[in-house]
């Protein structure tokens, strides 16, 4: 196994109209410490006076936050000015690794874990063996153990770590931190998994599932920007559409939004009520790629399919391929694609979307065969609506960055002073 360590992005993205902490702060008296972090960790450097109009907030109730920030050790004056006509700015910023959080993908054959600091840069990751072959407990232990030698590789203090994310494949019970139906880790159905996890790893757990973590993670990074009504088209071996709205993350009732994969659908020629995975996904193009090359072992190899059937690793060869401009492989991922962009264009309209981003591991080889397609799709079903369609530029990592962004923005009321965290993790 390797480990990967990264910086976070030099220059974070800057906040848009929609990202300022300045509602929630009006909306929220006693939180001053938590909108003046925010807003420093959205613009990445700024001044006091700044502050004062991002937030809203008085010239001395930011005077009093930053104090106690900078106190606490959670931003530093970086030594640079802002040169202006009155007096000079001293700027600050995030303290690197003072809050840092570890999120985790977890499917069945593989895991990625991430850790991911406040700005939300991705400081490490690691993938790892996945679910299937080992009990739930011996997989959490496993997953905490690496988590532990990541953190220490990375050089993040144990103190700093706000707590993990996880997300998982399948329907959760968020209350009870169980997977309530799960279409590749049938084994883990009602098992109390967050509790596991917490005893093994010592510390808190958020749950979720990987197209919502993602959406988290694109606020969080600021590549939401000022869209009012944003999709993360997220997909692996589950597809699914994350949502941002009004500058929050859509999570639905039971905090399941999203299944777009789940949802039944009747293509012309195939069989009825087949779902959007079943006939989209990465395994329905391993699937037709295989009987498109039958027993000619030359077509296989074209492909790059091997003697073990594997529909994950057949995609990602057969996306390569397609990249290459092989022909046949070409047409099965636009096939793919377009039947993506069949379900995907009826949400964008009929939720009004203006931004929509396209993250997971599939999206990873040929993200850019199908951004092409859903561009084109919305441009003509939506003439004239300006939908943003982009491509994720941490698509592999997206859900494990976005577990730790679950537990980010879950922790930034913590920082008010009158905040404490609504649960302790379980002890071992």
């Amino acid at each position: 196994m390797t480990t990967d360590l990264m910086s976070p992005d030099p220059t974070p993205a800057q906040p848009g109209p929609q990202e300022t902490a300045a509602s929630s702060a009006r909306s929220a008296p006693g939180t001053s410490r938590s909108a003046v972090f925010d807003a420093i960790r959205r613009a990445g450097a700024t001044s006091r006076a700044e502050l004062a109009t991002l937030t809203g907030f008085t010239a001395g109730a930011v005077t009093h936050a930053v104090r106690a920030l900078l106190a606490e050790g959670l931003i530093v004056e970086t030594g640079d000015v802002a040169r202006t006509k009155g007096k000079p700015r001293v700027m600050l910023s995030l303290a690197p690794r003072a809050q840092c959080a570890v999120g985790v993908q977890l499917e069945a054959d593989w895991a990625v874990i991430a850790v991911v600091d406040a700005s939300g840069g991705l400081l490490a990751r690691q993938r790892v063996r996945g679910a299937r072959s080992a009990p739930p407990d011996a997989v959490l232990e496993r997953i905490a153990a690496r988590a532990t030698a990541l953190l220490r590789a990375a050089g993040v203090a144990r103190r700093a770590v706000l707590g993990m994310g996880l997300v998982l494949p399948g329907t959760l019970d968020v209350e009870r931190g169980t997977l309530v139906r799960s279409p590749s880790l049938d084994a883990w159905v009602g098992v109390g998994i967050r509790e596991l996890l917490e005893g093994a790893v010592g510390m808190r757990v958020e749950l979720g599932n990987d197209a919502t973590a993602a959406a988290q993670g694109d606020l969080w990074s600021g590549a939401v920007g000022g869209s009012r009504a944003h999709g993360t088209l997220c997909m692996g071996a589950s597809i699914g559409l994350g949502l941002v709205l009004d500058g929050g993350v859509y999570r639905g009732a039971t905090s399941n939004a999203g299944a777009l994969g789940a949802l039944r659908r009747t293509a012309e020629g195939e069989d009825p009520g087949r779902t959007l995975a079943e006939i989209a996904g990465p395994a329905a193009v391993s699937a037709a790629a295989r009987a498109a090359a039958g027993t000619d072992r030359d077509a296989a190899a074209a492909l790059g399919l091997g003697d073990d059937v594997d529909p994950f690793a057949d995609f990602a060869a057969i996306s390569a391929a397609a990249v290459r401009g092989d022909e046949l492989a070409t047409r099965l991922v636009e096939s793919s694609a377009h039947r993506l962009a069949e379900a995907v264009a009826p949400v964008v309209r009929l939720l009004d979307l203006d931004s929509l981003s396209l993250t997971g591991p599939s999206f990873a080889v040929a993200g850019s065969i199908y951004l092409g397609v859903l561009r084109r799709r919305l441009a003509e079903e939506a003439p004239g609506s300006g939908v943003r369609v982009r491509l994720s530029m941490q698509a592999p990592d997206a859900a494990a960055v976005g577990a730790a962004a679950l537990v980010l923005g879950a922790a930034m009321p913590a920082l008010a002073e009158d905040a404490p965290w609504h649960r302790e993790p379980a002890r071992a």
